[in-house]
């Protein structure tokens, strides 16, 4: 059995794991149940995906989005391993393929969506195949407490235990809430083996800003990363379509997706993206999980999302290659509103209801974070770091300020207005505007009025929203949104406890959201690096794949720097397997040397890169100048390639091992030399 760093190079093209991953695949592919809670982007797919090539039977792949299931099926057969999907996406025509292969025992991984469970004769198939191991992707759709809950991952649990064979469970967001409810429903309480890989993405640049003109802010941003692809997330459809049009007529093509746009519709814009380079699209939540393309430059939040756990998720979805990706979230008051009012108008339990309230909460603080932002990130899901430097506020530290006594004074006007009102109208009152609904409720007459003139009125727009996001006032969907007091106000407006707040930094953020993006490539190279996309892309087309499927950007961005000679130089780039080598190899050469490749027998090409292919030159060179024996004047005698090739691989060292490759003939002729070369290396 190949070893995992042998499959890892000739099937997958890398020369070593991503940190983390090399004990995973040691633990699946023993057979150890697994639970891995890994960032996205940090290689999940291939903990289960190496040890399926490694383990006898089939390996099934649970995975809940059929885009996703595509991409992974696609990429895996053009690394030349057999992976097929049963899903409802699939014609008849398909279908009758994947029966037929697993009837010929031709699968090693066999990808299913978790309603196929529910079917009577699943588990008969299962059994029938040979099923070695169930492999989960985004486990924490199994829990409850998790954001994506879905019923179906219910059964899973029993498939394990009907099959009796390992489980491993994948996924990149879980607190330890959801993490204990994952291992309860798929592990039947028994202890799997952990690994918690944490959670950071250094290639992210992580940023905030609050609402000023979202629309302007979101153009902006795009307009510095032109070309790019990206991903805006908006929370309703009506948006995702106007902002669509609004980047399109800019100049940056775009397409807007969401949930009641026509199925063929949506199955077009996902393969366009897939396809295209620079497009963006803008979208609601529906759209990016189930979208393995690996060369998304950025994400934008053009409306806050809903907890920190979606947060990442979403912003996960960009620089999955490794290279540098950018995001920005827009947050406001009315954000903060809309969202208290829905969990608050939820049927769920009152315990329910506080979590989603405290994750609001920890959201909001990150949103609101006064030191590192990569800092919050991190400790919310547990794990400690130090400043990362990667993100808007290691970049400009915000300006704070006591806020005590500006709390104080919202505290005050709200609960002398018997906490019956929205900030619009507290504000009027700290500002000493008489307006007519004012005047009307005489509060013209509180103590407070006008006592906050020290501050304008976008000045107390973010005092207000801060206090919102520090949970110091909360809109009651009762009083049509008015803000009430919540405990951990109280001991501030009695003067026992101060608080600090941040300057508004609307201003700062937007120039912030427009810095220089550093280029990918050096100037110099970028000529080639267009070029070599433009040949992937008529590949791709040709293919009808999508692009990275061929190679990822970041295998053409080393291409285009390092400038391979040769297969075998070619061989060294990250994420040039042996199969894409022997397939695409030559053609990219020639756009990198701008002449054709040289020729190569099959049998030197399979161990280009490596130190056989050396020895095979030299066994060749030798075998040239003995064609006609040490005197030249012998009948001309030559060897196959392919036992030139077995002998550099095998390396025997003495005669006996030679002769049993070559036969006797050949052995008298070509052996002393051959075992000279053999045993030089």
């Amino acid at each position: 059995m190949a070893s995992a760093r042998d499959l890892l190079k000739s099937v997958f093209g890398y020369d070593d794991f991503r940190p983390g991953q090399a004990e995973i695949v040691t633990a699946v592919a023993s057979g150890e149940n697994v639970l891995a809670i890994m960032p996205t982007g940090g290689g999940k797919s291939l903990c289960f995906q190496l040890p399926a090539l490694m383990r006898g039977g089939v390996t099934v792949v649970i995975s809940p989005l059929i885009a996703l299931m595509r991409d992974q099926v696609r990429a895996l057969r053009e690394a030349g391993v057999a992976a097929y999907a049963l899903n409802s996406g699939n014609t008849e025509e398909e279908a009758g393929e994947v029966f037929a292969a697993l009837e010929r025992g031709d699968v090693r991984l066999l990808y299913m969506a978790p309603e196929r469970l529910a079917s009577g004769g699943t588990l008969s198939l299962l059994r029938r195949i040979g099923t070695g191991l169930i492999a989960v992707d985004e486990a924490h759709c199994v829990s409850q407490w998790g954001h994506d809950f879905r019923p179906d991952y219910l059964r899973i649990g029993d498939l394990r235990r009907a099959l009796d064979v390992p489980l491993a469970a994948f996924t990149a967001t879980a607190d330890e809430r959801t993490r204990e409810d994952i291992a309860a429903r798929l592990f039947d309480g028994q202890t799997p083996t952990v690994f918690l890989k944490g959670f950071d993405r250094p290639n992210i640049r992580l940023a905030f800003a609050p609402k000023d003109g979202p629309r302007r802010q979101i153009m902006d941003f795009a307009a510095a990363r032109k070309g790019q692809s990206g991903i805006v997330y908006c929370g309703t459809r009506a948006k995702t379509e106007t902002l669509a049009k609004a980047l399109d007529d800019a100049g940056h093509p775009a397409v807007a997706y969401h949930a009641g746009l026509d199925p063929d519709v949506r199955r077009q814009v996902e393969a366009r993206f897939q396809r295209d380079d620079g497009l963006i699209v803008v979208a609601t939540v529906a759209f990016g999980m189930g979208i393995d393309k690996p060369d998304i430059r950025w994400v934008a939040h053009a409306d806050m999302p809903k907890t920190v756990e979606s947060y990442y998720q979403e912003i996960g979805r960009a620089g999955r290659d490794g290279a540098a990706a950018d995001t920005l979230t827009l947050y406001g008051a009315d954000d903060i509103r809309f969202r208290r009012a829905q969990i608050d108008e939820s049927p769920a339990t009152a315990d329910h209801r506080a979590a989603e309230h405290a994750r609001l909460n920890a959201l909001l603080g990150l949103a609101e974070a006064q030191s590192c932002r990569r800092q919050s990130l991190l400790a919310y899901f547990g794990e400690p770091s130090d400043p990362c430097g990667n993100c808007d506020l290691c970049d400009t530290p915000p300006e704070v300020f006591d806020g005590t006594a500006a709390v104080r004074k919202a505290l005050s006007a709200a609960l002398r207005t018997g906490e019956s009102f929205g900030a619009g109208h507290l504000i009027d009152i700290l500002l000493g505007n008489r307006t007519d609904k004012v005047i009307q409720r005489r509060h013209d007459d509180l103590p407070t009025f006008g006592v906050g003139q020290e501050y304008d009125r976008r000045q107390w727009q973010a005092i207000f929203r801060q206090m919102m996001g520090l949970d110091l006032v909360r809109p009651d969907p009762t009083r049509h949104g008015a803000l009430v007091m919540t405990d951990p106000a109280r001991p501030i407006l009695r003067g026992e406890q101060s608080i600090t707040l941040r300057h508004d930094t609307v201003r700062q953020a937007a120039r912030a959201a427009v810095r220089r993006v550093k280029a990918l490539i050096s100037d110099e190279d970028a000529p080639l690096l267009s070029a070599l996309k433009a040949k992937r892309r008529a590949l791709a087309e040709a293919a009808r794949v999508p692009a990275y499927v061929i190679f990822t950007d970041r295998t053409l961005i080393e291409m285009a720097e390092r400038k391979p000679a040769t297969l075998d130089d070619m061989a060294q780039i990250s994420g040039v397997g042996a199969k894409k080598l022997d397939r695409y190899g030559a053609g990219f050469l020639e756009v990198i040397n701008g002449a054709p490749a040289m020729q190569q027998h099959p049998s030197r090409r399979a161990l280009a890169g490596r130190p056989a292919g050396t020895l095979y030159d030299a066994l060749m060179d030798a075998q040239r100048t003995l064609a006609r024996g040490a005197c030249g004047t012998l009948k001309p005698m030559t060897c196959p390639h392919a036992k030139i090739a077995k002998l550099a691989e095998l390396k025997p060292g003495d005669m006996a091992g030679i002769e049993r490759v070559l036969g006797d003939r050949r052995a008298e002729r070509f052996g002393p030399r051959f075992l000279e070369i053999l045993s030089a290396d």
